[in-house]
């Protein structure tokens, strides 16, 4: 791996700058592999022995144990101490998570949710495992959807396999092994980074906005302004589609799930409380504090679960209210179900205001605050948006790989 990106070159997988590149390409790779040999098409039920695991029952299992027992997931139901398959198996899940597919380099016990592949001498276990990877939205497009959904034996079975020569297969196996160990050693470096500039951004927010006693006066947000929220919508105003998104607490900050009216919106903006863009909301439930600061967009937002401060930035800005709310101790009533922030609790928090008895400087000085505050969080949200996208790419690179070393009706040479 070098500098975040892959490289394929003469068969060999390398990191460059983020992007897979290859010199010579897959398809003059695999004709100089297969040197002219055959290539057979079987299905996987003439090729291979495939078998289903054998019930363990709940009182059987072990929390700790020598052997993983795989159920209906590819996490390990439990352990015991015996197996009944052999390391280097590829196995898929037939009941639950019906067509993921698995693959152990150590004995294993396969439940009865399980079907496990045994192959001859002349396939490697894992070529088909790898293989099977291909197939996947195939089988799973097969899993009969009940109450558990079930994967018939048969729809594996009925897979046609390429099968080259022994020492194709472990070739391909070799490089798509060094692919995958590539793609987690850079997932496992953009998780770091992440981390670390997030850490580096709480520090700061907390150095910046953390005062010693007496340099700044500590105000109520009472004070700074009246706690606002929108007129209450029942649920029969509501549609699951439509013009103007309705925001409740599960869907604040992220995608609507329901709507209401434009005559509704424009008659309760007119009459009601309404936020000024700029203003920022805040969940009074749920998870308490988390704010959003509102673009504008024509949106409604459910009463008591979310509210603002309705704030003329004459002494405090906005944007400093965001940013003191992400660390707030949020005076929160304990004993329901249910943590709520309530009106009263919120107008009682207290927030530090810088040289209270000069406003320009004031200002002046939370603009500088939230200026620093603004390019961490920048390069944070970046990071953030970028991570997932890094590793989205990376994920497509090795399927494309994958399908490419594994399509033989490419490259088939006839025998």
């Amino acid at each position: 791996m070098e500098n975040g990106k892959l490289k394929m070159e003469n068969g060999e997988l390398k990191m460059e700058n983020g992007e897979l590149k290859m010199n010579s390409g897959v398809l003059p790779f695999m004709d100089k592999l297969l040197d002219g040999a055959a290539v057979e098409w079987k299905t996987l039920g003439e090729v291979t022995k495939i078998q289903r695991g054998r019930r363990l029952i709940k009182n059987q299992l072990e929390e700790t144990g020598k052997y993983a027992v795989f159920q209906n997931s590819m996490t390990p139901l439990g352990y015991y101490h015996e197996s009944n398959v052999k390391a280097d198996t590829a196995f898929v899940i037939c009941g639950g998570a019906a067509g993921e597919i698995g693959y152990s380099s150590i004995d294993f016990w396969a439940a009865d949710d399980v079907h496990y592949l045994l192959t001859p001498d002349n396939i490697a276990s894992k070529f088909v495992y790898y293989f099977l990877l291909t197939q996947q939205h195939k089988i799973i497009s097969q899993v009969r959807r009940a109450s558990v959904p079930r994967l018939s034996q048969k729809v594996i079975e009925k897979l046609l396999i390429p099968i080259p020569p022994l020492p194709v297969q472990k070739e391909i196996v070799r490089i798509l092994d060094r692919f995958t160990e590539l793609t987690a050693e850079l997932t496992a470096e953009l998780t770091a980074e992440l981390t670390a500039r997030k850490k580096q951004y709480e520090y700061y927010r907390e150095a910046l906005l953390r005062f010693e006693e007496g340099e700044v006066a500590w105000k109520t947000l009472g004070e700074v302004g009246e706690v606002r929220m929108c007129k209450r919508i029942f649920k029969e105003q509501t549609t699951d589609e439509g013009e103007i998104p309705f925001y409740k607490i599960g869907t604040f900050g992220k995608e609507p799930n329901a709507y209401i009216s434009r005559e509704l919106f424009e008659e309760y903006k007119l009459k009601y409380n309404y936020p000024k863009i700029g203003e920022v909301l805040i969940s009074a439930s749920g998870t308490i504090g988390r704010a959003v600061i509102f673009d504008g967009k024509e949106a409604y937002f459910q009463d008591s679960n979310i509210v603002w401060i309705e704030n003329d930035e004459s002494e405090v800005l906005n944007k400093y209210l965001f940013y003191f709310y992400q660390i707030a101790k949020w005076n929160i009533a304990e004993g329901g179900t249910i943590q709520r922030l309530y009106n009263d609790n919120l107008k009682k928090t207290k927030i530090p205001i810088p040289f209270p008895n000069d406003t320009e400087k004031s200002l002046k000085e939370q603009t500088r605050i939230v200026s620093i505050l603004d390019k961490f969080d920048t390069l944070t949200t970046s990071i953030s948006e970028g991570l997932p996208k890094e590793i989205a790419l990376r994920q497509q690179q090795y399927a494309y790989y994958r399908e490419m070393l594994l399509n033989f009706d490419k490259w088939k040479v006839e025998s």
